[in-house]
Formats: C-alpha cells, sequence, structure tokens
C-alpha cells in the first residue's frame, strides 16, 4: 500500500518517479479499516487514561464497532452529508465514530473538548451539525444548547469507561454489517473549523481523498513509515488535523497501531516519556510547543526510548529543536509545513535529504509550492513571497462551508494562498519567515519572529519564547521579545543584557529584542501555536492607556 518506493532514489527522483492515482470512489473510513490488509486479531488501539485505566482494541472489533454505530447512525435518521460533530478526547469511541461517519456518507466535524459553550455553540451552530457524540459532562452542556440549534436531534452520550453507556448500548442495537453507503473520493469527509486570527473560524471541509493527499508526506516524515510501521503517538487533540491526518487516520491506513493518551489538563512532558517509553512508541509526531516542554524534563536519559522517527509541525521547528532531540532523544525531527485546507505539502525525510537547520524541507512528491508575489509569479531564489500551492492536488480542501467568499479570497489563479511568508532558496528548500501578519518591518528591515525564537531558546534560561514588532516612531517598529525562563532562573537587568546580546551575536544588530518581557506563560490557540495576536494586542491596549494618562 505504500506511495513512496525508497529504491526510487534520492528525494530529487522520488519526486520525479511519484504520480497521483485517486480512484473516483473512494471512502475514508473503509480505507483505513476494512481494506488496510489488517488482520481482524491486529492490535488497532492502545488506550490508557491518567487514571490508569487501560484498553486495547483489535481492528476487527473496531470494524464491527464502526459498521454498527453507522447503521445506528442511520436508523436515527443521519444520512450521507449530514454533519456529526465529536467532542471527545483520545479514546476508542473517538476513532469509532470517524470510521463510522466516513463509512455513512456522512462529515465528521471533530471539536477540541477544550472548547467553552460560545465556541461549540457557533460551530455546532454554523455547521447545522445533526447529531453529536460527547462524554456525558459535555453532553450537559450540548442540551443546554439546544434551543439555538434547530437542526441538532440527535446527541450521545459515552461513560468514562470504554465499554460501558449510552454510546455502546446503541451499538448493540444495531447490525454489524457495513453499511454500504457508497462515496466518491471528492466526496465531503470531514469539516474543521480552522483557529484563525481575525474574524470568526471557518469550517474547511475536507474530502475523502485529501487522505491519499496526505501519504506521500506522511510516509517520508516517518521515514518511508510503510515500509517500517509500528506503534505511533501524538499529544496532538484528535480533533485537528494535526490528531486526525497526521495520526490517527494514515497510521491505521498502513494497518498499524496507534497509541491514545486520555490526559488531564496541559501537555505534561514527563508522562510523555514514560508513555513513549513503557509502550516503545516508534514513531510519533510531537508539535513544536511540546518538544520544547519536554526539552525541560528532568533527566530525560533515564527514558529506553525505540523512536525511529519524529515529525514536528505547527509553528518553526527551528535548529536548537533538530540538536537537541538528536543529541538527547538519538532520532532526527523532520519538519514538516501544511495547512487545515491544505495539508502535508512540504517537509523532511532524514534517509532522503539532507536537513538545513531552519529550513522547513522541500515540497513533498506530488506537491508543488511556491514563493509567489502580488500576480502570482513565483519568487526568484532567495526573495521573499507569500508561500502558495498549486490547486491540482488531491489534498486540496473542497472550501470553506458555506462561504463562497472566503473560499475565492484563498486563491489567486491557481494558487492557493497559505498566508504564510517564506523563500525558496537555490536548491529548492523552502524557508518559513512567518504568517503575513507576524513579519515584522523595522528600519527597512523584514524580519520573521521564527528565527529570532528559535536564537532565544539557546540560551540556557529561556524555556519559550514569542516574538512580535512593537510600534515605534523611529524604526516603524522595534522586536520585542515574551519570555517563559526555565526552572531555577530568575528576570534581571542582567540576564536582559545577556539574552539581548546572545541574538545580537548570533544573528544581525536589527534582530536582537530591544525589549524583553518575561512571563509566566505564552498565550496558546487549542493546536498549541502562539497567539502573538494575543500579544500584540496587549501592547496596542497598553499603548492607548499611556496615551490616555
Amino acid at each position: 500500500m505504500a506511495l513512496i518506493d525508497p529504491g526510487w532514489g534520492d528525494f530529487a527522483a522520488i519526486r520525479r518517479a511519484f504520480r497521483w492515482h485517486i480512484p473516483e470512489r473512494f471512502n475514508m473510513g473503509r480505507a483505513v479499516c476494512d481494506e488496510n490488509g489488517a488482520s481482524d486479531q491486529a492490535t488497532a488501539l492502545i488506550w490508557e487514561n491518567s487514571d490508569g485505566d487501560a484498553a486495547r482494541y483489535s481492528f476487527g472489533q473496531i470494524r464491527e464497532a464502526s459498521n454498527r454505530l453507522a447503521n445506528a447512525l442511520a436508523a436515527k435518521g443521519i444520512g450521507a452529508g449530514e454533519r456529526v460533530a465529536l467532542i471527545l478526547a483520545q479514546r476508542p469511541e473517538t476513532a469509532i465514530a470517524h470510521v463510522a461517519i466516513h463509512k455513512l456518507g456522512a462529515v465528521a466535524l471533530p471539536l477540541s473538548v477544550l472548547f467553552g459553550e460560545d465556541a461549540l455553540a457557533y460551530r455546532l451552530a454554523d455547521s447545522g451539525a445533526r447529531a453529536v457524540i460527547t462524554d456525558a459532562r459535555r453532553s450537559e452542556l450540548v442540551e443546554s444548547l439546544r434551543g439555538g440549534l434547530p437542526e441538532l436531534e440527535l446527541v450521545i452520550a459515552c461513560d468514562p469507561t470504554p465499554g460501558k453507556g449510552a454510546f455502546w448500548d446503541l451499538l448493540a442495537s444495531a447490525a454489524a454489517t457495513d453499511p454500504g453507503v457508497p462515496t466518491l473520493a471528492d466526496d465531503p469527509a470531514l469539516l474543521i473549523y480552522t483557529s484563525g486570527t481575525t474574524g470568526p473560524p471557518k469550517g474547511a471541509l475536507v474530502a475523502h481523498r485529501s487522505l491519499i493527499g496526505n501519504l506521500t508526506g506522511f510516509e517520508m516524515s516517518q521515514n518511508f513509515y510503510a515500509q517500517s510501521g509500528g506503534l505511533f503517538w501524538t499529544p496532538a487533540d484528535w480533533a485537528w488535523t494535526g490528531g486526525l491526518l497526521d495520526a490517527l487516520l494514515p497510521t491505521w491506513y498502513y494497518g498499524q497501531p496507534i497509541l491514545a493518551y486520555e490526559g488531564r489538563g496541559a501537555f505534561d512532558p514527563e508522562r510523555a516519556f514514560a508513555l513513549l517509553a513503557a509502550h516503545e512508541v516508534s514513531n510519533a509526531f510531537i508539535p513544536p510547543t511540546a518538544m520544547k516542554m519536554l526539552m525541560q524534563a528532568p533527566e530525560p536519559a533515564r527514558y529506553r526510548l525505540a523512536l525511529r522517527a519524529i515529525m514536528s509541525a505547527g509553528e518553526a521547528v527551528g535548529e536548537r529543536l533538530i540538536e537537541w532531540s538528536d543529541q538527547v532523544l538519538g532520532v532526527p525531527v523532520n519538519e514538516m509545513w501544511g495547512q487545515t485546507e491544505f495539508n502535508y505539502l512540504v517537509g523532511n525525510c532524514r534517509p532522503a535529504l539532507a536537513v538545513r537547520p531552519g529550513s522547513m524541507g522541500q515540497p513533498y512528491p506530488g506537491h508543488r509550492v511556491e514563493a509567489i508575489d502580488a500576480e502570482g509569479n513565483p519568487m526568484p531564489a532567495g526573495e521573499i513571497g507569500e508561500l502558495a500551492a498549486h490547486r491540482d492536488d488531491p489534498v486540496m480542501f473542497l472550501g470553506y462551508w458555506r462561504n463562497e467568499e472566503s473560499t475565492r479570497a484563498k486563491f489567486l489563479g491557481d494558487w492557493f494562498l497559505t498566508g504564510d511568508v517564506g523563500y525558496r532558496d537555490e536548491d529548492g528548500y523552502l524557508w518559513f519567515v512567518g504568517r503575513k501578519d507576524d513579519v515584522i518591518s523595522s528600519a527597512g528591515y523584514r524580519i520573521g519572529p521564527g528565527e529570532i525564537e528559535d536564537c532565544l531558546l539557546k540560551h540556557p534560561a529561556v524555556a519559550q519564547a514569542a516574538v512580535i514588532g512593537k510600534p515605534d516612531e523611529l524604526r516603524g517598529n522595534i522586536i520585542k521579545a515574551f519570555i517563559v525562563l526555565g526552572q531555577g532562573y530568575s528576570a534581571s537587568e542582567g540576564l536582559t543584557r545577556e539574552i539581548q546580546d546572545s541574538v545580537r551575536q548570533r544573528l544581525a544588530a536589527y534582530e536582537y529584542p530591544r525589549e524583553i518581557e518575561y512571563i509566566a506563560e505564552l498565550p496558546l490557540t487549542t493546536t498549541g501555536k502562539v497567539r502573538r495576536t494575543e500579544l500584540r494586542e496587549l501592547e496596542r491596549q497598553r499603548q492607548r492607556q499611556q496615551g490616555t494618562t
């Protein structure tokens, strides 16, 4: 089932040899459960939670449970194209429900368990969700919102212990045969709301074919995963593209098991190390924010790890993380870049492509990405432009849900505009500079925050860092850094000067942060990305207050 043959040669040769073969009919649910070549007895899912509860499920059990749920939903009036929301953590019911919804030809609407009342109400109303599958506590919240959700007809609650409760009672009442609903590769499978920085969230409608479009990147970012396989784990929420299309679904497409951990609260680096070691995890997707937290864990060498590959995406990985992973974890990090609308586009594959620390890598086979100008022309090597993906690609989304205007605005001719800024070097490597809104213009220089943040992390006192441009009369903007200090360090004028000098010496005089503010924690999105817009708004509020005093 591999799309890439390592025998084709190096990265460039693999890209030249590769061709897409997208069938007219394709179903994401059947592809990852019924057609992946795994035996009924093969382990599909290993689950545990922070209370010490645990369970295992075979592919045969997942296949039967997903068929039963699909038939039960159909009996309740849920049909093809209708939206079924999932407000669940990493647990068996989440995975079973995704497969069932796809087999039914319905559209899965994954929603984070971190969402509050307003966030859930907006997404459920905007999507016109017909059904919700969630845990018992959140089912009460959903029921309280019903007055503003006229299309919602069914709420199914899951017991804290998998295998018990209304969800499993519903399955027991339905047939175990495949519902037999055919789908086209271009039919919608997922509706994922983007964590945008401006305006209300938009629902990106993703087709069944997008799974195939993700696979070249998945195989290569996991160092030819289809040939080696193994147990996969990610701390990324299965409610997001990173958890679903970068982890759960492609892992099952290759008939391999995944580890699901249902924790409580924030990412715990020591618990993550313990999971990796205890379960002998071979492959992982670990976002850069989580990687930075792992760097702060005491004595990582005491854990015996079996890792063969790590992919990291969501923010710039940076040279410091790559060096640390090589030295401490003993495994290289393959950076990847993509978006909900157009995922798994660019990245690294250490066996086939020499990594240039700081670069995102090169476009994976089957994808075309360029830095373009305002007219849609590819920029010469070394010149900064907006990173854009060519629309003739199976991973491209179908459009924004009920929002044709926003969909049109994302395209310039044949190019999908990502909103990210970067450049291509002479050897074809792509370099991320920042979001269009994040790029800092200071004294005539265009400065991306990622390089400075990576440089700041090289100082032993810095645990996390975020950089913004602060308005300045003389320079237009000055660089300001928000820093979370590591254990054992305290803020002082001397430390500030030391950190500033470190950046000035490593990068350039115009790139050092003229202001540093020490904070307890950085504002993050639910996907773990730094909310620089929140930091910029904080600065604007302060300036307005100063202007009135």
